[in-house]
C-alpha cells in the first residue's frame, strides 16, 4: 500500500461523507479527492516529479491537507513544516532537504519572504493555500487550471514519501526519510492495538504537521471524519468532543494538563471517546490519574520518535488502571509493551542486550524504522549500529515486558559521580497541585560537578515555595536526588510540538561553561 492508497480507500467507503471540517465548513471525500488530483497535475506542470521534495508550511486549517494528498499523488516527497517554526528553522528545513516547491498559509508570508533569498536552490514555485498573496497565487484558482483526471504513480514499499524533521532539541534538525512501508507498519501497529471502530471521528487539535496529521490518515483509512481546530484552546476542544461525538484524538501531556485545568472540564459529555493518545514527552502520573477520572478509560500512551514513528510501544486504555495494587500502579509510569510489529530491547554501549531490570538504551528493530537521515550517512550509521535503531532514550524493561523511559541520554545529570535521572524527580515535582510543568536539569557546581535544579512553571493563580518542593522531593526520593535549588519561570520554553526544551533551559545556566547543552 502506498500512503495515498489509504486516503483512496476511505474515499471509496464514504465518497460523499465528510473528510475534513472546521467549525464552519466541511469537505467531502469526493471534493478532497478531486482537489488532490488537480494539485498533483499542477505540481507536474511546475516541473515537480517523483522523488522531488515539496514542503507544506501551514497552521491547522480546512485546506491544509489537500496539498499533502496532491504531493503524494504526484509521487513527490512531503516535507511538513510546523507553523510555529522560527525563520532559521524554516530556512534550514527547506535547504537541508532540497525542497523544490512550497505550499504555505498567508499568515506565514513574512517568514517565507525572509527565508527565500537565502536558499541556495530556488523554489520552482509556491502556492498560498488560503488565497493569493504578493508572493504566490491562491490554491483554489491555481488548481482550477488543471484537470482532476486520476494520476497513478507506481511506487514500491521502500519508496520515500515523507521527510519528517527531528525535534531539533540538541541542534539543527535532521530529515528523517519515511517510506510507504513505514506508514503501513505504523497503521498496522495502531489498529492491532487500538481498534478504531466504524467511521472514526478524529479531532485534530495538535499540529497536523506532526502526530495529528498521521491520525488524520488513520481516520481516512476507515472513511472517518477529521475535525480541524486552528489552535489547542481547552474550552473549544472540550466542547468539540461533545458536539462532534469525537472518538479519537492526540494530545501532548502539556495539552492534557490544560484541559484538566479548564473550568469547562465538568460541563461536557465525553462518552463518545474511544482513545486519547498521548505521547511526545513524559507525563505526570498524578495528572494521568486525573485524566482517566475525567475522560474515562480512554487514555493510551504511545512511544516512538520521528525515526520510528508513533507506535513502537503502547500502554492501552485497559492498562490505565487506577488501583492500589503496586504492580498495576507502577505500570502507569511505563510506556507499555512493544506493538506486534516491533522488537524493542535494552542495549549497553558495547552492543549487548540487557536483561530485565538493567538500564541501558532502548533499541528497535522493525519495518517501522526510517530508511535513514536525508543526505546524512554518518548520522544514519550511528543510529543503526549493531543492527538496531538507537533511540537515544535510557530505560529498562520489567519482568512482565513493560518498558520504562528513564531519560534521554543527554539529560542524565552526573552529580558527585552518580547518575541522576531527571524524569524521576519531575514526577514528584509535578505531583504538587500548584505545578503546571517543570524541567529538572543539572547546573554547574564546584563541589558536585553538577547540582540538581528544578525550573518550575506554576499554574495560574497558585503558588509554591522552593522549600516546599525541595522537601517534597526529599521525602519521596531522598537527599541525593532532591533539587539543590528551585527557580520559578513564568513560561517554560517549548518546541513547536509542545515539548519543554531542556536544552534552552540549560543554556541559561551553562553559558560559557564546558558542558554540552
Amino acid at each position: 500500500m502506498r500512503l495515498i492508497d489509504f486516503f483512496d480507500r476511505g474515499a471509496a467507503i464514504a465518497p460523499d461523507g465528510p473528510c475534513f471540517s472546521d467549525r464552519q465548513h466541511s469537505r467531502s471525500y469526493r471534493e478532497v479527492r478531486s482537489a488532490s488530483h488537480r494539485i498533483a497535475h499542477g505540481l507536474r506542470a511546475a516541473g515537480v516529479g517523483p522523488g522531488d521534495v515539496v514542503a507544506t508550511l501551514t497552521p491547522n486549517c480546512l485546506g491544509a491537507f489537500e496539498p499533502v494528498l496532491g504531493i503524494l499523488r504526484a509521487g513527490a516527497v512531503w516535507l511538513p513544516l510546523n507553523a510555529r517554526y522560527a525563520q532559521p528553522e524554516i530556512a534550514h528545513a527547506l535547504a537541508s532537504n532540497d525542497a523544490t516547491f512550497l505550499f504555505h498559509h498567508s499568515a506565514l508570508e513574512d517568514e517565507v519572504a525572509a527565508v527565500l533569498p537565502g536558499l541556495a536552490q530556488p523554489l520552482r514555485g509556491m502556492v498560498a493555500i488560503d488565497g493569493p498573496t504578493p508572493l504566490a497565487p491562491g490554491l483554489d484558482r491555481w488548481a482550477a487550471g488543471f484537470p482532476d483526471d486520476p494520476m497513478d504513480i507506481a511506487q514500491g514499499p521502500d519508496t520515500v514519501v515523507a521527510i519528517r524533521s527531528t525535534g531539533g532539541t540538541t541542534g539543527p534538525s535532521k530529515g528523517v526519510m519515511i517510506t510507504n512501508q513505514n506508514y503501513e507498519t505504523l497503521f498496522a501497529c495502531l489498529f492491532s492495538t487500538l481498534p478504531p471502530g466504524p467511521r472514526p471521528v478524529h479531532l485534530a487539535a495538535a499540529p497536523m504537521s506532526h502526530a495529528s496529521g498521521t491520525l488524520a490518515f488513520a481516520a481516512m483509512i476507515h472513511g472517518g471524519h477529521t475535525i480541524i481546530l486552528p489552535r489547542a484552546d481547552p474550552a473549544t476542544i472540550l466542547e468539540c468532543i461533545e458536539r462532534h461525538r469525537v472518538t479519537t484524538m492526540f494530545l501532548t501531556p502539556t495539552m492534557i494538563y490544560m484541559l484538566l485545568d479548564s473550568p469547562a472540564l465538568a460541563r461536557h459529555d465525553y462518552s463518545s471517546l474511544r482513545h486519547i493518545i498521548y505521547a511526545g514527552a513524559p507525563m505526570s502520573v498524578d495528572k494521568l490519574r486525573q485524566a482517566v477520572a475525567a475522560f474515562g478509560p480512554v487514555m493510551a500512551q504511545a512511544y516512538g520518535q520521528a525515526e520510528a514513528p508513533f507506535f513502537c510501544t503502547i500502554l492501552p486504555p485497559a492498562e490505565h488502571v487506577l488501583s492500589d495494587d503496586p504492580v498495576l500502579a507502577r505500570r502507569l509510569w511505563s510506556c507499555g509493551r512493544p506493538t506486534p510489529f516491533v522488537q524493542v530491547e535494552i542495549m549497553d554501549s558495547e552492543g549487548r542486550l540487557l536483561p530485565a531490570g538493567e538500564r541501558g538504551e532502548l533499541v528497535i528493530r522493525s519495518n517501522l524504522v526510517m530508511k535513514g537521515y536525508y543526505k546524512n550517512p554518518e548520522a544514519t550509521a550511528k543510529a543503526s549500529r549493531f543492527g538496531w535503531h538507537h533511540t537515544g532514550d535510557v530505560g529498562y524493561r520489567d519482568e512482565d515486558g513493560y518498558f520504562y523511559i528513564v531519560d534521554r541520554e543527554r539529560d542524565v545529570i552526573i552529580s558527585g559521580g552518580f547518575n541522576i535521572f531527571p524524569s524521576e524527580i519531575e514526577q514528584v515535582v509535578w505531583s504538587h497541585p500548584a505545578v503546571k510543568d517543570c524541567a529538572v536539569i543539572g547546573v554547574p557546581d564546584e563541589k558536585w560537578g553538577e547540582a540538581v535544579k528544578a525550573v518550575v512553571e506554576l499554574r495560574a493563580g497558585m503558588s509554591a515555595s522552593e522549600g516546599e518542593l525541595v522537601q517534597l522531593c526529599r521525602e519521596r526520593l531522598g537527599g541525593m536526588k532532591a533539587p539543590k535549588s528551585v527557580d520559578f519561570w513564568e513560561v517554560l520554553p517549548r518546541s513547536p510540538v509542545g515539548k519543554v526544551l531542556k536544552r534552552d533551559v540549560r543554556e541559561r545556566y551553562w553559558a560559557g561553561q564546558a558542558r554540552r547543552v
